[in-house]
């Protein structure tokens, strides 16, 4: 019972976390013949006290390795539980057949849980989504040799060592550098400064479910006054702006004249008068084509 209450709380660092250090490292390390036989009772014959005993021998280095994180406002305690989970993964997977040390293969898997659980909580915004810009993430702070910007063969010889694009180099920096940002305005901001929260700038308004209504109202009675001005019109103006103006495949002012057995100029004084009498019933909001 009280070596299952360790294993607990040896992988669940609390509040004292001078005590837990103390605690893990206070856990014999296993030589090399005894690693090999708890990893072959675990690989051949799933012994769960094998796997406890090599991941309890280990967690001073998940320790080691989450100190080296230190340097990004994070949680100690969180991360050494994130590479704690890194650190069970890797004993699941170890073939002791392989030929290394646990720890050399564990390496990568407690890394891994780490940076997974450092660019979730860094920022709110994630900074690094692809490949080339998680590799940066990591490695370009400790490649930048002052604390200015980034110059072009700065720039560029990061981008050869890393194997990525010099654009990216420079478009990470400038995320390193930023710094999350309160959506509303502060309680304390005046109106000289609340201007420059996002809410002010940001906002939808063509989402607003007054102005959609008030637009919606305007173009129904747009219509209908169109509808009802044309109707006053002639039959032949009326015919003639539809064609003109309405028709998929718009009549021309000769085929028109054609049509009516008048000339062109003819059509073009119609068509004017019936547009006059249109914008007159509507108010002069009549939209041309």
């Amino acid at each position: 019972m009280n070596q299952g209450l360790q294993a607990v709380n040896a992988l669940t660092p609390g509040g004292n976390l001078e005590s837990y250090i103390s605690t893990v490292n206070a856990i014999p390390v296993l030589t090399q013949e005894e690693e090999r036989e708890l990893a072959e009772r675990l690989h051949y014959h799933e012994d769960l006290e094998a796997a406890r005993r090599l991941v309890m021998s280990h967690l001073r280095f998940v320790v080691h390795i989450a100190r080296s994180y230190s340097g990004y406002g994070l949680n100690q305690s969180d991360l050494i539980q994130e590479g704690n989970v890194g650190l069970m993964k890797a004993v699941k997977r170890f073939n002791p057949e392989v030929g290394v040390r646990l720890v050399s293969f564990a390496v990568h898997w407690i890394k891994a849980e780490i940076h997974e659980f450092i660019l979730r909580n860094w920022r709110i915004v994630k900074v690094a989504t692809t490949k080339a810009q998680r590799k940066l993430f990591f490695n370009l702070r400790s490649q930048k040799k002052r604390l200015g910007w980034l110059s072009q063969d700065e720039a560029k010889s990061i981008a050869d060592d890393l194997g990525v694009e010099t654009k990216t180099v420079f478009e990470m920096e400038t995320r390193l550098n930023a710094h999350d940002a309160a959506f509303d305005a502060g309680a304390d901001d005046d109106d000289d400064t609340a201007w420059q929260a996002p809410a002010a700038y940001l906002e939808d308004r063509s989402a607003d479910p007054a102005t959609l209504v008030e637009a919606d109202n305007f173009e129904q009675d747009s219509n209908d006054r169109l509808l009802q001005a044309m109707g006053d019109l002639d039959e032949r103006s009326r015919a003639i702006l539809q064609q003109r103006w309405l028709a998929e495949e718009k009549a021309t002012l000769h085929e028109l004249a054609a049509v009516y057995q008048v000339s062109a100029e003819r059509i073009r004084q119609l068509e004017k008068n019936a547009m006059k009498k249109l914008k007159a019933a509507m108010g002069g909001e009549l939209m041309s084509a």
